[in-house]
């Protein structure tokens, strides 16, 4: 199977982990030789639930016996993706009230972005420095982060960048601006909250002008950081929200939700003018509904926040400089890449599933799924400290 792995799917990196799965269930993992590894990444947060939550596997399986791909996206009514957007609207505030439901949270992202320009009837957007939305090209042409960009350039043009957390940058935002995309906590930048009523005052000057904002909830949301938003916690309300990963319980999913208006003016003029084969796919809807439903009506996302101070208690250590971010989404910040890159790769050999951030070499990502059990994060953070110790 490594041979073949390697010669017929296409790789993201040169020298990936290339750990061979048998199988998976709640916090672990399982190889070939049935060896558990538990898992404080949770498929870079998209496993909210763990793995193979019975509540989640349930429903697809249900569905799969009723139907699954029946037509385009938006013409048929199906009851998943229906119901779906309808809890979502129910927990969103009330200007966040119609769901346009796609395949991935970077389709969702170019979605927004096209949502903006078609609302406002302007072109220019502005994204953060050190932004990352994801990797198809509208994504990319708003990640903030050059040496991934120009091997693909050129990009979709005006966009402009504005420091992250930088007051004084928001006099970039004009009447020529269609929208504002932020992360509500910049994943790949290091999980960097937002400071000083950050957002509240992005969204006064969008306001103000008439920009969007869309906020990028697609690794805070669904529970991650104590609130089912991650923008909840900033006293802030976006045009746009944009969610994916965790949303899907394990199945990909993306979704991008604005007012009824707003989203109406991607249904006509031109008619179709977005548009997704399987994008609300019922099987992925039903998936969904049931991790939000699971997750909305349990303890998990107060939870969250006591799991978070777990963590911080046990993972106190001289070479851990800083532990950013909020919850179940938290990055260790260390002296170095190279006490980053061992901690990563001995955690894999003592059992325990690591990884590392976007663009700061100096972090480990802990995101594990929201269903962990306290014994389980104390199990974790002291295999963490063994190997920190022994360096």
């Amino acid at each position: 199977m490594t041979n073949d792995f390697f010669k017929h799917q296409a790789q993201t990196t040169p020298h990936p982990l290339a750990m061979e799965i048998s199988y998976a269930v709640g916090s672990y993992i399982y190889d070939q030789n049935k060896t558990p590894y538990l898992d404080f990444v949770a498929g870079v947060s998209a496993c909210s639930l763990g793995h193979r939550h019975p509540k989640v596997v349930a429903a697809i399986k249900k569905q799969l016996d009723t139907y699954m791909h029946v037509m385009v996206y938006g013409e048929y009514i199906q009851s998943p993706a229906v119901k779906l957007t309808k809890l979502l609207a129910s927990h969103l505030p009330p200007k966040l009230e119609k769901t346009y439901l796609t395949n991935s949270g970077t389709e969702a992202i170019d979605g927004a972005m096209k949502l903006a320009r078609r609302y406002t009837g302007r072109s220019e957007i502005i994204s953060a420095k050190n932004a990352y939305h994801g990797n198809t090209m509208g994504a990319l042409s708003v990640m903030g982060y050059e040496e991934r960009k120009q091997p693909f350039r050129p990009l979709i043009p005006d966009i402009r960048f504005i420091e992250f957390n930088s007051l004084t940058d928001l006099s970039k935002i004009t009447t020529k601006t269609a929208a504002v995309i932020l992360e509500t906590i910049q994943g790949g930048a290091g999980f960097i909250e937002p400071k000083n009523s950050y957002l509240t005052k992005v969204q006064e000057k969008c306001n103000a002008v008439g920009a969007l904002l869309i906020l990028d909830e697609i690794q805070p949301g669904i529970g991650r950081t104590g609130k089912l938003f991650g923008f909840e916690n900033y006293n802030c309300v976006p045009d746009v929200v944009v969610t994916g990963k965790g949303l899907g319980g394990g199945m990909p999913i993306g979704a991008f939700t604005a007012s009824e208006e707003m989203m109406n003016s991607l249904s006509d003029h031109p008619k179709l003018g977005h548009i997704t084969t399987f994008g609300g796919h019922p099987v992925i809807a039903a998936a969904a509904l049931a991790t939000l439903e699971e997750i909305t009506t349990s303890s998990l996302i107060p939870e969250t926040l006591e799991k978070e101070a777990l963590i911080r208690k046990h993972l106190q250590h001289p070479l851990i400089k800083e532990i950013r971010g909020k919850g179940l989404m938290l990055a260790l910040m260390l002296d170095s890449s190279e006490i980053a890159n061992k901690i990563v790769l001995q955690a894999k050999e003592d059992g325990l599933i690591l990884f590392w951030l976007l663009y700061e070499p100096k972090a480990v990502r802990i995101s594990p799924p929201l269903t962990i059990s306290k014994e389980e994060i104390v199990k974790g953070c002291h295999i963490i400290l063994n190997i920190i110790n022994s360096i």
